[in-house]
């Protein structure tokens, strides 16, 4: 490129592909300037040979590395929803045209940005979608065995615990009851959830003994612990890509959906937007805190819960605990304080 075309460029838009990227830049009028397909080994020697300008690209696979990348350059790199470029996009598709609704909408001062995540992050983040695969592996495994035992009309209380306490009384059953190929079948099954066992507990040691101040911050938080404390500082950092705690929770799909027009306000279920990982786990820490009672007095939640149940069904109550402790856990690590009850109370 030449160096006038360099210093013409003033916005760029990088529509992200496995091994070619397509780049739109424009000038300070918005007039396409550049339209060029780069490789994969020629984006970053190019780049880095332009002047600091603004660069947007959507927040998909690759996009956080090439934008800490860019960063170091001196451009300003910033990541966006992919949903909230579509309305950008003109005519038919095709990766120019996606490139340049980028260059758009990148531009635009009400834009929500994605906040680059850090290499920590995200493998941080890789050893938690690992975990949660496997954890759903051995799900498959448990309820298929369940399925088999049902067929023989041999039914095992609910709980995983009961069923590995049950397994071994089962499988010595007489062949009237289970058939010895139908024994060997759940063995290898019984096998097979061992060894999902032991890579889950080995996927959660790193993360487990993960030391950050902001982790730790974060378990002072009722219902909170190790698990969800490193699953929160993987997805948001320090939480500065959001204004309040209740974006946080907004984003994490814990508030009703709305669909309201002129006058009426219609509010459905929950939206379930953002990170769907995160928001279980911010429901069964919710649970945990409902079962156990007598610690709401000490995380000064009590006087909260006992009128919240007074009108809410037991599940509503929990997704809006969920909900509570989504931004009470924000507040905690973008303030960068531990969480103290005497406060709660006090608000």
């Amino acid at each position: 490129m030449s160096q006038n075309l360099n210093s013409a460029v003033a916005v760029i838009g990088i529509d992200i592909g496995k091994n070619s990227f397509h780049i739109v830049g424009l000038d300070y009028r918005g007039a396409i300037v550049l339209r060029q397909k780069w490789s994969r080994g020629q984006i970053e020697a190019r780049l880095a040979n332009m002047p600091p300008c603004l660069i947007g690209m959507e927040a998909c696979v690759g996009a956080h590395h090439l934008s800490r990348k860019l960063k170091a350059f001196g451009h300003d790199a910033r990541l966006m929803p992919a949903k909230y470029v579509r309305p950008y996009s003109k005519g038919q598709k095709n990766d120019f045209r996606d490139a340049e609704a980028i260059a758009e909408a990148v531009q635009r001062p009400t834009m929500k940005f994605v906040a680059t995540k850090t290499a920590e992050q995200l493998d941080l983040q890789a050893l938690h979608r690992v975990r949660e695969r496997l954890v759903s592996q051995r799900t498959g495994i448990i309820n298929q065995i369940r399925a088999f035992l049902l067929e023989r009309s041999v039914a095992v209380r609910q709980g995983l615990r009961f069923l590995r306490a049950e397994l071994p009384r089962i499988l010595a059953a007489p062949p009237d009851v289970l058939s010895p190929r139908m024994v060997r079948v759940i063995k290898d099954l019984a096998e097979d959830w061992r060894r999902l066992d032991e890579r889950i507990n080995q996927l959660s040691n790193p993360v487990l003994a993960r030391q950050d101040t902001g982790c730790e911050r974060l378990m002072s938080v009722p219902g909170i612990g190790p698990i969800i404390s490193s699953a929160m500082v993987a997805a948001i950092g320090t939480g500065e890509a959001f204004a309040k705690g209740r974006d946080f929770a907004a984003w994490l799909g814990l508030v009703p959906k709305q669909m309201s027009t002129g006058d009426r306000t219609i509010l459905g279920k929950i939206s379930k937007r953002g990170n769907r990982y995160l928001r279980v786990l911010f429901v069964q820490a919710a649970w945990v805190v409902l079962i156990k009672p007598m610690s709401w007095e000490r995380h000064g939640l009590k006087h909260w819960i006992e009128a919240a149940r007074k009108r809410l069904h037991r599940n509503v109550l929990a997704i809006a605990l969920a909900n509570k402790l989504a931004r009470i856990a924000w507040g905690v690590l973008a303030g960068g304080r531990a969480f103290e009850a005497s406060k709660l109370q006090a608000a």
